[in-house]
């Protein structure tokens, strides 16, 4: 069962306030790794070579993994993983999307699509070179603060 946001009242109990984390899943750590930091500018963790790299993201934390390593147990982290092209939308400043694309054309990343979500804002979306489909758009597309 399906249901909105809108008219839901706030669940008993104790609340989750945010995502802490996301993960991706890649064929190659090593270009990954240059893919984040240097096209995306993100901030890198730390990383446990052949396994995972893992890098800031604003308040949060991407964690970039190959999915047939986090098959594996790690210690008394459960095995987790997952096949095929995942999804992650990173939010910015919607001033800055002309300027994002403009550097990632540069940096030889093709745009894969562009949509407008109404009078609510536009993502652009693009890949990485494990083929993950990211977007780039800001928080008013789900309604949310910009902060």
């Amino acid at each position: 069962m399906s249901q909105s946001a809108e008219g839901a009242g706030p669940a008993a109990g104790p609340t989750i306030r945010r995502v802490l984390e996301t993960a991706l899943y890649v064929d190659d750590l090593e270009s990954a790794k240059a893919f984040y930091a240097d096209v995306l500018g993100l901030s890198f963790h730390s990383e446990a070579p052949g396994r995972y790299v893992f890098f800031r993201c604003g308040e949060a934390m991407l964690l970039l993994f190959r999915a047939e390593e986090t098959e594996k147990p790690f210690g008394a982290i459960p095995s987790h993983g997952a096949r095929g092209a995942g999804h992650v939308c990173f939010a910015i400043d919607p001033a800055t999307l002309e300027d994002w694309k403009a550097k990632l054309i540069a940096a030889g990343v093709a745009i894969e699509s562009e949509y407008q979500w109404g009078d609510r804002g536009k993502s652009i979306y693009f890949r990485d070179p494990s083929g993950n489909s990211l977007e780039l758009s800001h928080p008013g597309i789900w309604g949310l603060p910009e902060g």
